[in-house]
């Protein structure tokens, strides 16, 4: 648990606008990060026992053949692959066209 200094510091920078609790975007203020990131976390764990595992782990899947269906089979292997050359730092289109890798957007289909 954070000593009452570190909660300060983290409650003053939540105050700036930024994030210091994962999953407590958007909150003005150290409580109100913590609680969003609490309820995101217990909504999503509810969704997981009324489907159960199996059948959470299938929406997931179902959501990317969704897409895959959307921009076509061409389409989501171009997204794979910009998406494997991103880092932290830059995007994978960054990457791609400092390094001279061809992405043809032109086979995500609309």
């Amino acid at each position: 648990m954070a000593s009452q200094q570190e909660r300060q510091e983290l409650d003053a920078r939540a105050r700036q606008g930024e994030t210091v609790i994962p999953g407590g975007t958007g909150g003005k203020s150290l409580e109100a990060q913590e609680h969003l990131a609490e309820g995101r976390s217990r909504g999503g764990q509810t969704r997981k026992e009324q489907l159960g595992r199996e059948g959470y782990q299938e929406l997931g899947s179902k959501g990317g053949q969704t897409r895959k269906e959307q921009i076509g089979s061409e389409g989501y292997q171009e997204m794979g692959r910009k998406g494997g050359l991103s880092t932290m730092d830059k995007s994978g289109g960054e990457r791609a066209a400092e390094e001279g890798i061809d992405i043809d957007e032109s086979k995500y289909r609309t």
